[in-house]
């Protein structure tokens, strides 16, 4: 007996062809696809794949069917028990995505489980019937027929299809309004199309029904992910916008216009800051605290980001409060710590060295709490590393005492004030740029301006660093003390 060209077949054909296309195509789709989620373009990839084979093993009984040739005994049997489990791993695949999504918490593990049993029964089952006959047979010219125990094969079907009932419903709130409408599709239809194949058992309504609504479940879930990617995109769009405003104000709460005091002849200043993030958490300042004093402020906040970003823009007013207040530098950073550790739940510090220089008699006194050495340049000598005296960071523990010592810087005398970000500057392979280096830079144009000095220690970070990435904020600073106009021209006189 040959397969005919009967109008049920060729309707069956045609629902065959049409899901191994449609089908064929979504995993493609599936492969290629840029915003999906990487666990659901693997699940979809094994779902599609299975209800290929599911249809292609259809199809090739179809064609094998009533056919007498050799190997058409074993092999018909082999396909037709190959469709009925993959049928079962269809559902069970469909029952764990509800699973994934309602998740049930402690009893998740204990329904995968009873899940999987029934997956197995259905197997052992399958096995079974092929010795027994009880769920279908081919007769004598190989051609298929159900068994009186047909309708207990769907068993396995209808008992999944009940616990993913009762998960949708019991769990109703976790599932998307369009994701749950296309499961419910994808579980009605099935059931309709097997209820009308026992009305007219020659058409395979169940292929049909399984590929509508897998490919509709299918594409309303890329759906519901391009949304969530479109919004998480508007988010991250929003984010770099309010980062770049923060970056500008944090960029315009520190000195930047140079020269800063274009009036002023005493003295001349520059500094920079390059930030690892959008936002950091280095600080520099000067100010004038009076006609005769010059503050200066070098400060590295623990932490990156928008939290350092915060606590440097607290720390940066009150020492500069306090220091318009006419403190000492002691004094200073004593009552910053103070006023940092009554407030500070989420235990952050600052190292900072401030510095209040005397621009009638060059005298500098100064404070460390716990910040890098600065690098100290006397009239006619070059840059050496100043091991000052370090305290406890600000904010690390209430009622520390800070040490002052003093630095006498005559005319033409050079302070270089950073954060760790310079000699721990680190390139691809893994060296730090370190503070030999650093000095040994400064020493290249250390008879030039503060700017000309910088720009050199720039360079020679950026040349070491290379194509490596930058971990940590970049900052600067760099005074130069002339003196009083009236002093100078007394020293020439003289």
């Amino acid at each position: 007996m040959n397969f005919e060209l009967s109008v049920s077949n060729i309707i069956n054909i045609m629902f065959i062809s049409a899901g191994i296309g449609v089908c064929g195509l979504s995993l493609i789709h599936v492969s290629s696809g840029m915003h999906i989620r990487e666990e659901a373009k693997k699940y979809f990839q094994v779902f599609f794949s299975l209800i290929i084979i599911y249809i292609c093993m259809h199809l090739t009984r179809m064609m094998m069917d009533g056919r007498t040739e050799l190997g058409v005994y074993t092999g018909i049997r082999v396909i037709t028990f190959i469709e009925f489990l993959v049928s079962g791993f269809m559902i069970y695949l469909l029952s764990l995505l509800i699973l994934y999504i309602a998740k049930p918490g402690k009893f998740g593990v204990t329904i995968n489980r009873v899940l999987f049993i029934i997956l197995l029964i259905h197997t052992v089952a399958l096995l079974i019937s092929q010795f027994t006959n009880f769920y279908y047979y081919f007769d004598e010219m190989n051609s298929y027929h159900r068994s009186r125990g047909y309708a207990m094969s769907n068993i396995m079907h209808i008992l999944m299809l009940c616990q993913n009932i009762f998960l949708i419903l019991k769990y109703r709130d976790k599932f998307n309004k369009k994701l749950a409408s296309a499961l419910w599709f994808y579980m009605i239809a099935p059931l309709i199309a097997i209820i009308l194949q026992l009305i007219s058992a020659k058409i395979q309504f169940i292929i049909l029904a399984t590929v509508v609504a897998a490919v509709y479940l299918y594409f309303v879930i890329v759906r519901i992910q391009m949304e969530r990617y479109e919004s998480q995109q508007k988010e991250t769009t929003r984010l770099d916008t309010e980062l770049s405003m923060a970056t500008r104000i944090q960029a315009e709460t520190l000195p930047n216009i140079f020269p800063p005091f274009p009036e002023r002849d005493d003295f001349e200043i520059y500094a920079t800051m390059n930030p690892a993030k959008e936002v950091g958490g280095d600080f520099y300042d000067f100010f004038l605290i009076d006609d005769t004093h010059l503050g200066l402020v070098m400060a590295d906040v623990s932490g990156k980001g928008i939290p350092a970003a915060l606590f440097m823009m607290v720390s940066k007013i009150l020492v500069q409060n306090y220091a318009m207040m006419g403190l000492s530098p002691k004094e200073v950073l004593e009552s910053v710590n103070k006023q940092i550790c009554a407030n500070n739940p989420e235990e952050m510090f600052v190292t900072v060295w401030y510095g209040c220089l005397d621009l009638m008699t060059g005298k500098l006194t100064a404070a460390n709490a716990g910040h890098e050495y600065p690098v100290f340049k006397k009239p006619g000598e070059s840059f050496e590393l100043i091991k000052d005296k370090h305290g406890l960071v600000v904010g690390g523990m209430d009622g520390v005492k800070y040490k002052e010592y003093e630095l006498q810087m005559d005319s033409g005398a050079k302070i270089f004030l950073y954060t760790d970000g310079v000699p721990e500057a680190t390139n691809a392979e893994n060296e730090l740029f370190g503070t030999e280096r650093m000095v040994k830079a400064l020493r290249i144009m250390e008879n030039d301006r503060p700017e000309d000095i910088l720009g050199v220690v720039n360079a020679a970070v950026v040349d070491f660093v290379k194509e490596a990435p930058q971990f940590d904020d970049l900052t600067m600073m760099c005074v130069e003390y002339i003196g009083p106009k009236e002093a100078n021209d007394n020293k020439e006189s003289e």
